[in-house]
């Protein structure tokens, strides 16, 4: 297999990542991707960084030498956090590109100059998230809050019933006790007029979080900028998939606006119970059952 030919390889610690998946399909749909899930060691964020970078370096090497990668994007905040450099040092050969919490467009994005950050304990905790802060934060004001056992929340979800009528949902509870910690959303001075994602779990709730701030906050993940981050370092490694040849102009009108990877094109794994895979890729992405395996790294 060319080099170009090769699969991208995706990985989060579950299954969150497939927000990234999401946006790496709409922006490269010839290519293949290969997702891992480590949900059988979820959540990172409640793990110490030694654990995480284990296992970062360990599914990194069986990307590699079982699927052939030819880039590896860490769709996990935790796991680029604590491992992304260790991991560029290990196999500087393979492009990485990583994940962080949208900071710097979050804070030319504000009018009030006060933003609301969720994300996982082990990610706000880290050195690269501070020194994101300390970068950008000197005319804005960042209300960080660490959001224990939402991660874990929303990856059980999949395998729940529909909540019954009146019921709160423990991504609910969580999600009202986090925001009204962060303090007052909104446009007037003082609130907080935009909220950072700083887990690719959150973008799966996010119409819990808008019931919670009304329709003016500004709600910032970091998807489209990983997508399109990684067509370009292909592209400069000359590493794209070829496009297949152009169709006649009568058949080009008859294809969808937005090509998007099919689903033979993606293979997903996890090290943890593959009906919660299943279940978040046949809800999220639209993806057959079939896409999704079991595997032990």
């Amino acid at each position: 297999m060319t080099l170009a030919a090769s699969p991208i390889g995706v990985f989060d610690s579950g299954i969150g990542g497939l927000s990234v998946l999401q946006a790496l399909r709409h922006e490269l749909p010839h290519e293949h991707f290969v997702y891992l899930a480590d949900s059988g060691n979820a959540p990172y964020g409640e793990r110490g960084d030694d654990f995480v970078q284990a296992r970062t370096h360990a599914i990194a090497q069986h990307l590699r030498s079982k699927h052939g990668i030819k880039a590896l994007v860490i769709a996990c905040n935790t796991a680029t956090a604590a491992a992304v450099e260790s991991l560029r040092s290990f196999m500087p050969d393979l492009p990485l590109i990583g994940v962080e919490p949208a900071i710097k467009p979050a804070s030319t994005s504000s009018q009030t100059q006060h933003v609301g950050v969720i994300a996982t304990r082990g990610t706000v905790e880290s050195r690269r998230f501070k020194k994101l802060l300390a970068e950008y934060g000197q005319h804005v004001h960042f209300h960080v809050q660490a959001c224990d056992g939402l991660a874990r929340a929303i990856e059980w979800s999949t395998l729940q019933q529909p909540k019954a009528e009146g019921e709160v949902t423990e991504i609910e509870a969580l999600s009202a006790r986090y925001i009204s910690d962060l303090g007052q959303f909104g446009l007037k001075t003082g609130e907080m007029d935009a909220l950072v994602l700083g887990c690719t779990h959150y973008i799966f709730i996010k119409d819990e979080l808008r019931a919670l701030l009304g329709p003016e906050v500004l709600l910032i993940d970091t998807g489209a900028a990983v997508a399109r981050q990684t067509r370009r370092l292909l592209d400069t490694t000359m590493a794209l998939r070829a496009e297949p040849a152009q169709l006649p102009l009568q058949l080009q009108s008859q294809l969808p606006l937005q090509p998007i990877a099919s689903a033979e094109q993606i293979q997903l794994m996890t090290t943890g119970q593959v009906a919660s895979l299943q279940a978040a890729a046949q809800r999220w992405l639209d993806l057959p059952a079939s896409c999704c395996t079991t595997v032990d790294v």
